[in-house]
């Protein structure tokens, strides 16, 4: 809530504010509420309280002002006196017998709140008048805790005079001096310590005190620190020592002072990293990094993963620390587990100026890096042309060629197409990269067009299939063959065609060379936010688009099939693409054969399947049969209910599919898989859209109905549905067996009342002449057997209720030793156990 105007106030408190006693006199003898909440729920004493006027709080508290009234954060006058230092209005509550230990939201007492805003007269009088001094708020500080973060030392000294205990940890395990430190009050600091207070003392994460002063660069806390002998190089739980924080946040005095006193400037953190790392990584560790240099920090020291404090700093670019790292011995070419270089670290980030240094430096733009790729692949990759062409500026293609050899060769000593250990050239990781400057630079350098990586993709299918228009047309045009196949058979088209790279997050990285990680994270601001996120989508969506127009353009075939006998509008329908998948129907005669083919899949089941619904909508229209059905006999509707996609099932249905047709195994229809696995929605649509009166008793190849596999599963919704659309209720599988059969077995008593309640026959029996009672009793399912003998009573009372074998329900209870059903058949029938069989149920049960 914003600041309220004065003047919206009860007129009470517009009188204490004016300091008007007269006007608030006359207010008060005309029985104004005294105790009135304004918005936030305050009352006119905690406005007194504020100004620390003592006759107004005199006057309101003996015409009955609530001493202890809380506002809607639960403070009191007295926090209120107390937050705003009015020791005298402090002291007239205490007397009037204020709640000196009143809690607010957050736990805190008045005297918490005297302490936070150094009110030190306040603080004396409640220090006086409280029993604990110790008492901590929510997050776990005391009182000592607050003075200390105020930097109150007169408050401190009470505190600690009136037994507060320095050792009490808040909820982080920090203790006072940790804040004291942190903060720089060195009398504070001091003074705890005489008290006893731990200099070693850690919190929850392993700071110590000296970790605390050298991450805000406390440099006399550090020195009197160092003083008392506390251990230098004590690591917290990652391993950093307080150089490690020091060098990190850039506290340049704090790291001279630690290290003539004797600090390690080799020791590891967990990680391996150790402080040279962080000063080379860090925003302003600059002359912390000279200075651990200076004093022999080993600049090839290598992380658990193999970087080098010259890694640490090609990652941020920080270019007069690198040359210092070089100038000190720092290995130009030190590769870490993945094999990355300093300058593959440079490349991969975008640093065209660390990467001069290290070329001039002699780095070796031939060595390999991680999955063997040089630093030209990751320039590329990620989108850096000014660090594309520094890196090919240092090799000059010369026209000179080996005799044995036709082929381009750079002069710093690798071939611009040797691949990495996936096949893949520079060329093919400009292509993936979508920069077309990158590309270009490749291209009029000597990058064959058509080199397949291990996988048989050229650089096209890359570019292709990631939507990227610039770099299609450029590869094309320079003489790339838009039909040849990979491994899998795949054209660049098929991988057009599937491209859905814009409904990814578009990685900032990829940009340009000359966007800085400032600009970048301007661009990914929350004030851009969701519509500059979707506007990206967009234009990435369209270039996608016309990368495919322009493929077709140029004698891409659309005929063309992979291994699988896929063609690229099967690719379309199958990642979603309606806008491609238009432009394939539309562009080719040889697409509608494809559209409607079922060898393998046909688009419409890839489309259903994978729930894209403006792509089926696509199809629905173009098509004139849509129930045409796959190897296993599914049409696309029975995929979409299978998937449970209701949007997609609506769609087929308005354009006249069929929820009849069935499969070539179980002969389910639609209406048996939306039944089987519960999704009513879907069920409720099948049914609607259908003209057929039986349409709810279609059988499957066992003849069972919707209704009966709803039952068996459980589905009550679906069950209830289907009964109200008319479902038969006693309709019989190939075996007899009716829907009260299942329910008996499954013993889902909201399935049993709702066919009860549709009339459904108690006592029909299966081919083995097998009622539901005797279901219900075999399973143990008394509640069951209790409700059908009721219903049975009011059916046929004579019917003995046996089976073809001679068998009663009692036979089954005896035999599955269901004592439960048992005892209901027999309170039913007390001479029920003679009927029947002569194998008795005693015989049974023995």
């Amino acid at each position: 809530m914003g600041v309220l105007e004065i003047t919206d106030q009860h007129p009470l408190v517009q009188a204490i504010f004016n300091r008007n006693l007269e006007e608030i006199q006359l207010l008060l003898s005309q029985k104004e509420n005294v105790n009135a909440l304004d918005q936030e729920r305050r009352t006119p004493l905690h406005a007194a309280a504020y100004l620390g006027d003592t006759p107004v709080l005199e006057l309101l508290i003996q015409s009955g002002a609530n001493v202890n009234a809380k506002d809607s954060i639960w403070l009191t006058p007295l926090h209120r006196a107390a937050a705003a230092r009015n020791e005298r209005a402090v002291s007239l509550l205490v007397k009037h017998s204020a709640d000196v230990s009143a809690r607010d939201k957050n736990w805190q007492t008045p005297l918490h709140a005297a302490a936070a805003n150094r009110a030190t007269k306040c603080a004396e009088t409640l220090i006086n008048a409280v029993k604990n001094v110790n008492i901590a708020d929510r997050s776990g500080r005391t009182v000592l805790h607050h003075a200390v973060l105020s930097g109150s030392v007169e408050i401190v000294v009470m505190l600690l005079n009136r037994r507060a205990h320095h050792s009490i940890c808040d909820k982080k395990e920090r203790h006072p001096i940790m804040y004291s430190s942190y903060l720089g009050h060195l009398e504070i600091t001091k003074l705890l310590i005489s008290r006893g207070a731990d200099a070693m003392s850690k919190d929850k994460n392993g700071y110590t005190p000296l970790h605390a002063a050298a991450s805000s660069g406390r440099i006399d806390i550090v020195k009197y620190l160092l003083k008392l002998g506390v251990e230098i190089d004590e690591p917290n739980c990652f391993g950093n020592t307080a150089l490690h924080i020091a060098c990190y946040m850039g506290q340049d005095a704090v790291a001279n002072e630690l290290v003539n006193y004797g600090s390690n400037v080799n020791q590891p953190n967990d990680k391996g990293f150790t402080p040279l790392h962080f000063a080379a990584v860090s925003t302003n560790g600059a002359l912390c990094l000279e200075l651990l240099v200076n004093n022999g920090a080993d600049v090839n020291y290598q992380s658990k993963e193999g970087k080098s404090p010259l890694h640490m700093a090609a990652i941020h670019g920080r270019f007069t620390r690198s040359q210092i790292l070089i100038q000190n011995g720092g290995e130009i070419d030190c590769a870490d587990k993945y094999g990355n270089t300093p300058l593959h670290v440079a490349a991969r980030y975008g640093h065209e100026l660390l990467i001069s240094t290290l070329m001039t430096n002699g780095a070796d733009t031939a060595r390999r890096g991680v999955h063997g790729m040089f630093p030209l692949h990751l320039a590329v990759l990620f989108g850096f042309s000014d660090c594309c062409r520094k890196l090919l500026s240092s090799g000059q293609l010369y026209s000179i060629v080996a005799s044995l050899s036709n082929e381009h060769v750079l002069s710093a000593g690798f071939d611009i197409n040797t691949p990495d250990n996936l096949g893949r050239t520079c060329l093919h990781a400009a292509a993936s990269g979508g920069n077309v400057e990158c590309l270009n630079l490749l291209t009029s350098s000597g990058a064959d067009l058509m080199r397949q990586d291990k996988f048989g993709r050229t650089p096209l299918h890359y570019a292709a299939a990631n939507g990227s228009y610039q770099c299609t047309v450029t590869l094309v045009t320079a003489g790339a063959s838009v039909n040849v196949a990979d491994f899998k058979g795949c054209t660049p088209l098929h991988y057009a065609a599937a491209s859905d790279t814009y409904r990814r997050v578009p990685h900032t990285g990829s940009k340009s060379s000359n966007q800085t990680e400032q600009s970048r994270a301007i661009d990914s601001s929350p004030g851009k936010g969701q519509e500059s996120e979707e506007e990206e989508k967009a234009s990435l969506e369209k270039e996608a688009f016309f990368a495919l127009e322009f493929l077709l353009d140029n004698n891409a075939d659309p005929s063309l099939r992979d291994k699988q006998g896929y063609a690229a509008v099967h690719y379309a329908a199958a990642f979603g693409n309606r806008q491609n998948l238009e432009l394939l129907l539309e562009m080719s005669f040889n697409c509608l054969e494809d559209v409607e083919s079922t060898v393998p899949v046909s688009p419409l089941h890839l489309a259903a399947y994978n729930g894209h619904c403006d792509a089926l909508k696509t199809l629905a229209e173009t098509l004139v049969n849509l129930d045409v059905r796959d190897h296993k006999g599914r049409t696309a509707l029975y995929l979409a209910t299978e998937r449970g996609f209701t949007e997609c099932v609506e769609v087929l249905m308005s354009h006249g599919a069929s929820p009849l047709i069935k499969d070539r195994k179980k002969k389910w229809t639609p209406l048996h898989v939306a039944a089987a696995s519960g999704n009513t929605d879907v069920l409720h649509l099948l049914i609607d859209s259908s003209e057929r009166p039986d349409i709810t008793d279609v059988t499957d190849a066992h003849g069972q109905t919707p209704l009966m596999l709803a039952v068996m599963n459980r589905h009550v919704d679906c069950v209830h549905l289907l009964l109200e659309k008319g479902a038969t209720v006693d309709a019989g599988d190939k075996r007899g067996r009716t829907t009260l059969h299942r329910a008996s077995v499954t013993g889902c008593e909201d399935c049993v009342g709702a066919l009860l309640d549709h009339d459904a026959f108690v006592l029909c029996r299966d081919y083995k002449g097998r009622t539901p009672i005797h279901f219900a009793s075999a399973r143990g399912h008394a509640t069951l057997v209790h409700v059908y003998l009721q219903a049975a009573l009011s059916t046929d009372p004579l019917d003995a209720v046996v089976d073809y074998n001679g068998h009663t329900p009692m036979h089954w209870a005896a035999y599955n030793g269901r004592e439960d059903c048992l005892e209901l058949l027999l309170e039913h029938n007390p001479f029920a156990y003679l009927e029947g069989n002569p194998f008795t149920p005693l015989h049974c049960a023995v």
